[in-house]
C-alpha cells in the first residue's frame, strides 16, 4: 500500500480514494492530503450525524458533535489502532462520549428541526400521501415517536437507537457500546416497553403541545 499512497491526489482521482481502505485514507489525511480527508468524512459524516441527532434531538447540537469528532481525529490520528477496531466504530466511540456530556450537560430538551438525517436542512420533501390529512397524521406520529425516543433515559435511548432504528445487530451494539450481548438485550427490552408507553401517553397529546411537555420537564 504504501508506494502507492500519494499525500497530493488530483481532484480527479476521488474515485480512486473512494475504494481506498479507512486506515489508510487517515495516513494520508493526517499528512495533509485534504482529498483523503474528503472521502474519510463523507464516508462515516451522515452515520455519526444521524446517531447524535436521534440520541439528542438537537440538529445543532448533533452537528457540532460531528465536527468535534472528526477533529479529534485529525489532532491525534495515531490513536486509531485499526488492528483493534473499524475506524467506524473508534469514531462512533467518540461519536458516543461527546453526546453523553452533552446529555449530561443539558435538561431534557426537544428541538427536532426540520433538518434529514444525513445533517441537511430539508422541507416536506417528496410527500406520498394520499391525502394531505394522512399525511398530516403520519407526520405527527412520527414527531411523537421522537419525542417519546427522547424521553427515554440515555442508556435504553442508544440500544433503541442502535438496534431499532440503525438496525445494528445485538453482537454489532455491543460491540460500540462495549458491554456484553445480554446488557443490550435487557436495555432493549426496557427500552421498548418505556417507549411504547410513552408513545400510548402521547398518543392523544396534540403535536403542538407535546414542546411544552417537554420544557416544562427542565
Amino acid at each position: 500500500m504504501g508506494p502507492r499512497a500519494k499525500q497530493n491526489v488530483g481532484p480527479g482521482e476521488l474515485g480512486i480514494l473512494d475504494e481506498t481502505r479507512d486506515d489508510v485514507l487517515l495516513r494520508l489525511a493526517a499528512k495533509g492530503d485534504e482529498d483523503a480527508f474528503t472521502v474519510l468524512y463523507r464516508r462515516h459524516q451522515a452515520a455519526l450525524y444521524r446517531f447524535a441527532l436521534r440520541m439528542t434531538g438537537n440538529a445543532w447540537a448533533s452537528e457540532e458533535i460531528v465536527q468535534d469528532v472528526f477533529m479529534t481525529l485529525m489532532r491525534e490520528p495515531r490513536k486509531y489502532d485499526a488492528e483493534r477496531a473499524a475506524l467506524a466504530a473508534y469514531l462512533y466511540g467518540i461519536a458516543r462520549n461527546r453526546v453523553m456530556k452533552h446529555l449530561e450537560r443539558l435538561p431534557r430538551e426537544v428541538a427536532l428541526d426540520e433538518h434529514n438525517e444525513n445533517g441537511s436542512r430539508g422541507g416536506a420533501g417528496v410527500i406520498n400521501a394520499v391525502t394531505p390529512m394522512h399525511w398530516a397524521v403520519r407526520q405527527e406520529r412520527l414527531e411523537q415517536v421522537r419525542a417519546a425516543v427522547l424521553e427515554l433515559p440515555p442508556e435504553f435511548r442508544e440500544a433503541v437507537v442502535l438496534c431499532e432504528l440503525e438496525e445494528l445487530s445485538y453482537e454489532e451494539a455491543s460491540q460500540r457500546i462495549g458491554c456484553p450481548i445480554g446488557t443490550i438485550r435487557s436495555r432493549l427490552h426496557r427500552g421498548r416497553a418505556l417507549l411504547l408507553a410513552k408513545l400510548e401517553m402521547l398518543r392523544d397529546v396534540p403535536l403542538r403541545d407535546v414542546p411544552r411537555r417537554y420544557s416544562a420537564a427542565r
